[in-house]
């Protein structure tokens, strides 16, 4: 898929989500984005997506609920004029110990990482059918794409992401005589949680082959990539610098 006059919607996505907009915005496409409690950096982003000269939109929405799902996908159409391309970016990361999780932890995880990506795609699949054809980017993580847990406190995380794995699976089969292409990206050391030490983020150069963190832009590489390809549906990229060869 070319770019060129193309619309994109991301959810979430933060500091990832601002590089993979604006490297759309570069590549030709208006972009609207989506956020919950962080609407400074929204804005900041959708400022550089007009400095690419391209459009964009703002949206704020709880997408834990379905009609705000609908909402955010009917308003980019709205303005936007089309959908092309949905990047399910939104997500939840939270350890804690099993014998802490309450119901509220793991309807509240399953909900932002996996159904609110249902949702979205639900609701974006007419209007990519009216365009005859889109893409479809999830997100999950490099553990659940490897297919075994590896740290302890993150049971909703890991079968959430797990989960998208499998919607994506189902999606891209679903949705192949549409020419809707639904793929997902599972990334490993991209950019370093706020409050890492530095022996912690040593640690994690020294545990993945690469030795070194991967950096917002190999996210929007690996977006971008799945996008043009016209051939690729049903798979999950990691994108790890080899962490899941360890």
């Amino acid at each position: 898929m070319d770019l060129t006059d193309r619309v994109a919607l991301i959810t979430g996505g933060r500091r990832i989500g601002a590089v993979v907009a604006t490297e759309l915005a570069r590549r030709g496409a208006d972009v609207a984005l989506v956020y919950r409690t962080s609407g400074a950096e929204a804005e900041e982003t959708a400022e550089a997506v007009r400095d690419a000269g391209r459009r964009a939109i703002v949206l704020r929405a709880d997408l834990t609920a379905a009609e705000a799902c609908e909402r955010v996908v009917a308003d980019t159409v709205g303005e936007l004029g089309r959908l092309d391309v949905l990047v399910n970016m939104a997500s939840r990361y939270q350890q804690k110990p099993f014998e802490d999780l309450t119901v509220a932890d793991w309807d509240e995880q399953l909900a932002v990482d996996l159904r609110a990506a249902w949702l979205c795609a639900r609701a974006a699949v007419p209007h990519m059918r009216r365009v005859r054809g889109g893409r479809i980017i999830n997100f999950a993580d490099w553990v659940a794409a490897s297919g075994r847990p590896l740290y302890l406190g993150y049971v909703p995380y890991y079968v959430a992401k797990a989960g998208v794995v499998a919607l994506t699976e189902a999606l891209a089969l679903e949705l192949a005589s549409d020419q809707i292409l639904v793929n997902a990206i599972a990334p490993g050391p991209i950019v370093a949680p706020e409050g890492t030490t530095d022996e912690e983020f040593a640690r994690v150069e020294r545990a993945t082959p690469l030795g070194r963190w991967g950096g917002e832009l190999e996210i929007a590489k690996a977006v971008v990539a799945l996008i043009k390809t016209d051939f690729i549906t049903g798979e999950t990229v990691r994108v790890d610098g080899g962490r899941h060869l360890k």
